[in-house]
């Protein structure tokens, strides 16, 4: 990670190596808390992040899971930022929220604890570096939706995607595939899964999964290009007899999947329609389609 200037808390800007909290944190202790990664990009109109409000609202909506009262708005946390984009003259990265009960109470209940938020953004470039990535289903399933809230985005639970991608340390695959208690598919440690069959879009169905917002921007454009769209239940052999396979994510973008568990998925190579569908969302992105112009919110 390459640090920039600095780091917005509690409504100031600090100095990278000074954002600090105690050790006594309690989301730090028993991981109730809540974060958002986002992208921002450089357009030929400048510094652009991509759906800014949707990702803060969803913080918002993960806050509530936890019953964390939020010292500030969703346009206050926007302003936020931006403006930290701007003091840190950032063309093009990851941005960071995160909310999280600090110091001053410990034991299970969090509610007298007091809420503190910060925003950090640094240059990243792709998070699966590969043109296209080998994956393997994971022992661990993903959490189950009745033990938690698990369409919110919770500290916690990432330490499910943490099992699944350590598993894979030392071995040849990019990446970890999650099934869900009755055995269907779920989604990555940090991505949504899609696969194409005869020219159809299928992808999980709510209600074990993170309803991701570039899976819903994906959506969008294939809805744009009269691509059907099924939300069912996937099994792996859906994903092993399917015409291509993608992940998507922030972080990810749009990943080609060449392989589940060393069975080549189609061709092998790169589908026309994840091709098409990856392209059409860069394109976005960046700024080059102004019917999707208000995905963007500009530094000036």
């Amino acid at each position: 990670m390459e640090p920039t200037e600095f780091i917005w808390m509690d409504g100031k800007f600090f100095p990278w190596m000074e954002a600090n909290v105690h050790v006594l944190t309690h989301t730090l202790h028993y991981g109730a808390g809540a974060f958002e990664g986002i992208r921002c990009y450089n357009t030929n109109k400048g510094t652009a992040v991509f759906r800014l409000k949707e990702h803060i609202e969803r913080l918002f909506y993960s806050c509530d899971a936890i019953q964390m009262k939020l010292p500030y708005t969703v346009q206050e946390y926007c302003e936020a930022t931006l403006e930290l984009l701007r003091k840190n003259k950032l063309q093009q990265g990851y941005i960071r929220p995160l909310c999280f009960f600090g110091y001053g109470v410990m034991g299970l209940n969090p509610l007298k604890a007091t809420v503190q938020s910060m925003i950090a953004c640094w240059p990243w470039g792709a998070y699966l570096p590969h043109e296209m990535v080998d994956i393997k289903t994971s022992s661990y399933i993903r959490i189950h939706p009745d033990s938690t809230v698990s369409d919110a985005k919770l500290c916690g639970h990432y330490v499910n995607s943490i099992l699944a991608a350590n598993e894979l340390r030392g071995t040849k695959y990019h990446e970890a595939l999650l099934l869900d208690s009755e055995g269907h598919i779920a989604e990555g440690p940090g991505e949504n899964l899609f696969i194409v069959k005869e020219g159809k879009l299928y992808t999980p169905k709510i209600g074990t999964i993170l309803p991701g917002i570039t899976r819903d921007t994906i959506m969008q454009i294939a809805k744009e290009k009269k691509i059907e769209i099924i939300e069912t239940r996937l099994v792996v052999s859906d994903i092993y007899e399917a015409d291509e396979a993608f992940y998507t994510g922030t972080a990810a973008e749009v990943t080609p999947i060449k392989s589940l568990d060393d069975k080549v998925i189609g061709s092998g190579e790169v589908g026309s329609v994840t091709e098409s569908l990856k392209k059409a969302y860069l394109d976005i992105v960046t700024g080059k389609r102004s019917e999707y112009e208000h995905f963007l919110s500009y530094l000036s």
